[in-house]
């Protein structure tokens, strides 16, 4: 790719990437390594509230085992939903780390919701009993199906007790 163009993914794109939820255990499981190892900058996520329970936050990350270095901007807006709109949504930003050239700008709602469930899979892993095959999942959103379909991944899941209560 050319130093001065921006490759840009929509959702569509992202999701046709193909990843398995297997596949982003897995990349997570390292990358939590690495931070745990102190070999991850990742500062504090800053946010602005522009709604009593709405949010935007830049969540900024850079991982040199990876060659990595980017930055989600992503918002939470709940009353988005009676108005048909997502309540989660933006953009995660990728920048050579070399010399700081944005290379791709991508929409990070599967992204989010993908590595959500993952971060759940890889905490279960080593804090949950490995016989376990039974899941409770409060809400069931996108975040209780990313995590179930996680789950599902680490575990045998023979039984799903669930909470759900549209507000």
């Amino acid at each position: 790719m050319a130093e001065d163009s921006v490759l840009y993914l929509s959702r569509k794109d992202v999701v046709s990437t193909g990843l398995s939820m297997g596949e982003i255990i897995e990349a997570l499981d390292a990358m939590f390594l690495e931070k745990g190892n102190g070999k991850v900058e990742m500062p504090p996520k800053p946010g602005i509230h522009t709604q009593p329970d709405a949010f935007i936050h830049a969540m900024p990350a850079y991982i040199p085992s990876l060659g990595s270095a980017g930055m989600k901007w992503v918002s939470g807006y709940p009353a988005n939903q009676e108005k048909g709109l997502p309540y989660i949504s933006g953009l995660l930003i990728l920048n050579n780390p070399e010399n700081g050239i944005p290379i791709c700008v991508m929409d990070c709602a599967w992204v989010t919701a993908m590595r959500t469930g993952a971060a759940t899979a890889v905490a279960a892993k080593y804090l949950a009993r490995s016989d376990s095959s039974s899941v409770g999942i409060v809400a069931c959103g996108v975040q209780g199906r990313g995590n179930l379909e996680a789950l599902s991944c680490i575990f045998n899941i023979t039984k799903v007790y669930y909470y759900y209560k549209y507000f």
